[in-house]
């Protein structure tokens, strides 16, 4: 809009707005009392965490902040014959804690499926639609399989042995002394399970079987005792792993030896330390061409070789040796199936090597795809958080898995016998391998307490996982379909409508512990990546947003964030309040629904109109006491001066034209384009969320006109709210939210004039004229 015409509407609406106009408020009876604040836009001071010495106001570590470390040495020895793992670990804890230690707390997470274990009974309901079969007959045939931890000792430094109680998934050992802060304490632990078949029980960890050459192929994590955390926040996170909440744990360096059949392939968390020992010249040499290799993938072990290897039963083993730094966990895979390919790829200064594992039951699909999808996600999540710290990144095929760890992550995604797969199963390998590569971002180094707060790395990541597969279909035309967007399953707000207008009575906040609610997928990853992709597209804007993204994902790198941390962040970096936005998305279960209530038009009079006269007498005011003024007419109420209708301002108005005369140049008045429609537009909002209000108005010559009026519109009335809309072309339609970018459960209400829908009766006429 120029000056000239700025000033013109100024003088219009601001003069007389200044006399009469009034807020809109929502009707209330007369002196009900009082009520307290429930605006969406009030501070969220009763929500959140008050900030401190160890987590400052602005969401960063604050000058005191701590956490432990645990450092640990194992020795892991396989038995392929009878699946069974066997372990001795020596665990070094550094309390770095102000306070001293009266025990430790270690997580026993195996013992979920143990024979005693509360889990399986933990879940009420009656017969589900349907039994995998595998779980059916798990639950109803033969005996219950037993695969918790059986604990052989619990010794110290020197050999004595260390009392412990063990209550589920949790053991307490009791140490002689408090360890003082600033203190470490090393003890060891013998242990051995029975691994379970993942297939079958839909364990995180495990083997699948292959009847057809009657081996095994291992994914194995939570497989040895491993230290619970202990913060400013929690003290110990000792809270029961029930299955679906996942782990909360601090980081440390290893040292792990792993013993196998020689025959086996593996790779794990860390850095190989004896490559020489257990790779052979053809592999050294594989190797060392695929550390220089960016452009495509070098195969270390061929599919031939591996089909080779299974027909073998090697009674010798190996020893496989591992170090690594800084990590919060550690996984590892081993089989003779293996197939094995490597690629480098450039983030930052350094080379990383991008890493598959997969038996041939996963080709052609796996060697096409798999380790080109590793090394796009690690340049996607570092272009938006930070550069990826450690040496490698290893996907490894796992029928119906998707697990992450460390450096390696378990992935599905398996072809038909015949070496074909649909669309529906190479996305979804794809996404999948995005998604658990990911997670070396979120949690493993942003360290949050997945046992509490899924979302924080489920959502985060599921958050990042549509920007990168997005990243990846624009890099990658010759696999994905010509002229078409990655067809991302989560990210979009139009994905998450069918969960928000679902069965209020089967939905819980965001905020709220993976095992307290109804449907996990939705509630960790979907909806607050779906929240998190509105913030960046619509809300902030992706240059505010994905700076104060980076800042937090820079600023808790290596540490344990909570969510009063990243919220507190993403306002600290941006400038823009979103507490209305974190109320309403992540602590409550409303869903967005904004429409058009109805549009009024006006014209200009000089004469008042009756709205004003019944204001007049309502407050005892006389009309010479008026200054002149200019005044809108409702076309449907007022009957001043029907001959006005359609006239420019200057001309009805007498007020307005010795307005002009006085204050304008005539050169200034012959710029001015006078509206000559005006009109009163009303947005009502049957949903409990606040978004922008997005707009696009249509005029009669065909133009449209798209205006995003800031959330903070509703903040006085959470209702509805009114505009007025001057113009020089007649207003013909009104669309709120024409591209669908805010999660609005009911379109119905999203236009004017009202769109038209067909009766079932007209459509099935129209299905019989197009037969």
């Amino acid at each position: 809009m120029n000056k000239i015409k700025y000033f013109l509407s100024a003088a219009l609406f601001l003069a007389g707005a200044a006399v009469f106009a009034q807020e809109t408020q929502p009707e209330t009876p007369e002196r009900e009392g009082g009520h307290t604040n429930q605006s969406k836009f009030r501070q969220m001071y009763q929500e959140m965490a008050t900030p401190n010495t160890y987590r400052s106001a602005s969401g960063a570590p604050g000058p005191d902040y701590y956490q432990q470390q645990a450092d640990y040495k194992m020795d892991i020895t396989l038995d392929d014959e009878n699946a069974k793992l066997y372990g001795v670990e020596t665990i070094t804890y550094h309390n770095n804690s102000p306070d001293d230690l009266e025990y430790l707390w270690v997580q026993l997470d195996q013992n979920v499926r143990a024979k005693d274990s509360k889990s399986p009974l933990r879940n009420g309901g009656g017969v589900p639609l349907a039994y995998r079969t595998g779980s059916f007959a798990g639950e109803f045939m033969g005996e219950p399989f037993d695969g918790g931890f059986n604990i052989d000792y619990v010794i110290d430094e020197g050999g004595s042995p260390l009392s412990y109680t063990i209550n589920q998934t949790m053991m307490r050992v009791n140490i002689p002394q408090p360890l003082k802060s600033g203190e470490q304490i090393s003890f060891s632990i013998k242990w051995w399970y029975n691994i379970p078949d993942h297939t079958t029980d839909r364990a995180r960890s495990g083997y699948e079987y292959f009847p057809e050459d009657g081996n095994r192929a291992y994914v194995i994590a939570q497989f040895f005792p491993r230290m619970a955390v202990y913060s400013d926040v929690e003290g110990w996170q000792n809270h029961q792993f029930w299955g679906s909440g996942e782990f909360a744990l601090p980081f440390g360096n290893y040292e792990v030896n792993l013993t196998v059949p020689a025959d086996h392939v593996v790779d794990a968390t860390g850095e190989l330390q004896n490559r020489k020992e257990v790779f052979s010249k053809e592999m050294m040499r594989r190797y060392e061409q695929a550390k220089k290799s960016y452009d495509k993938p070098v195969m270390i072990v061929t599919q031939e070789e591996a089909e080779a290897a299974e027909k073998s039963r090697s009674q010798d083993t190996k020893t496989w040796k591992f170090k690594a730094n800084m990590v919060r966990d550690y996984g590892f895979a081993t089989s003779r199936k293996w197939i094995w390919d490597m690629m480098a790829v450039k983030i930052g200064n350094k080379d990383v090597m991008a890493v598959s594992l997969y038996p041939k039951e996963g080709n052609p699909l796996w060697e096409e795809l798999s380790t080109k999808v590793v090394a796009s996600t690690l340049k996607s999540y570092s272009a938006h958080t930070f550069d990826y710290p450690y040496h490698k990144a290893i996907s490894v095929h796992a029928r119906n898995q998707g697990m992450e760890y460390p450096m390696i992550c378990w992935n599905y995604g398996r072809p038909n016998p015949d070496g074909t797969y649909s669309d529906r199963v190479k996305y979804g390998m794809m996404s999948v391998i995005i998604h658990e590569v990911g997670h070396n971002f979120f949690p493993m180094i942003v360290n949050s307490d997945e046992r509490q707060w899924g979302w924080m790395d489920e959502g985060l990541d599921t958050f990042m996982q549509y920007v990168a597969e997005q990243e990846f279909g624009e890099a990658n035309p010759d696999v994905i379909a010509p002229n078409e967007k990655y067809p991302s399953r989560r990210g979009e707000a139009s994905k998450i409508v069918p969960y928000m207008a679902g069965d209020q009575s089967y939905i819980s906040p965001i905020m709220s512990n993976p095992e307290n609610v109804y449907q996990l997928g939705p509630n960790a990853y979907g909806k607050p990546a779906t929240a998190l992709n509105i913030l960046r597209e619509t809300v902030m804007g992706r240059e505010l947003f994905d700076h104060a993204f980076k800042t937090y994902s820079q600023r808790w790198k290596f540490k344990h964030p909570t969510p009063e941390d990243f919220f507190r962040t993403m306002e600290d970096a941006s400038a823009v309040d979103l507490d209305w936005f974190w109320r309403s998305w992540f602590y409550t279960t409303d869903y967005v629904d904004i429409g058009v209530k109805g549009v009024k038009k006006y014209y200009v009079s000089d004469k008042p109109t009756e709205a004003l006269k019944e204001y007049m007498a309502n407050n005892n005011i006389t009309a010479d006491q008026l200054p002149p003024l200019v005044y809108l007419a409702d076309e449907d109420v007022d009957e001043i001066d029907p001959e006005m209708k359609g006239k420019k301002p200057s001309e009805v108005s007498q007020p307005l034209s010795a307005f002009m005369m006085d204050n304008m140049t005539a050169e200034e008045r012959a710029q001015v384009e006078e509206p000559k429609f005006f009109y009163e537009v009303t947005f009502d909002k049957p949903g409990g969320i606040p978004m922008p209000l997005i707009v696009e108005y249509t005029y009669a010559d065909g133009t449209t006109e798209r205006v995003t009026y800031p959330p903070e519109i509703w903040r006085k009335n959470d209702k509805e709210v009114s505009r007025v809309l001057s113009s020089t072309k007649e207003l013909v339609g009104i669309v709120v939210d024409p591209d669908a970018e805010t999660a609005d459960i009911d379109t119905d209400n999203n236009s004017w004039p009202k769109k038209e829908e067909p009766s079932e009766f007209e459509q099935f006429k129209d299905g019989i004229k197009g037969e």
